[in-house]
């Protein structure tokens, strides 16, 4: 998702990781775009519990925030869609 014309730095690998678990643990939305999407109390726990990453609760919010700054994710409601990387 990583954008060449985009000045800011890539996000932290660790970051990126978490995304990839957060993605392995989203469903399907029944619309008509095929989204994915996973709460935010569920990110959470998830990210809380992983074997993965160690991280404290302030760290999974501050990985959400730039996730969704970074369009990663787009918000609805208390859900995190999953946003399509763009070609």
């Amino acid at each position: 998702m990583s954008n060449l014309n985009d000045p800011r730095p890539p996000l932290p690998e660790w970051i990126l990781e978490a995304y990839d678990i957060l993605v392995t643990h989203a469903t399907d939305v029944e619309d008509d775009c095929n989204t994915q999407a996973i709460t935010r109390d569920t990110a959470v726990d998830i990210l809380l519990t992983t074997d993965e990453l160690t991280l404290e609760p302030e760290d999974t919010d501050y990985v959400l925030r730039r996730l969704l700054d970074r369009g990663y994710f787009y918000e609805v409601n208390d859900e995190l869609r999953v946003t399509e990387p763009m070609d």
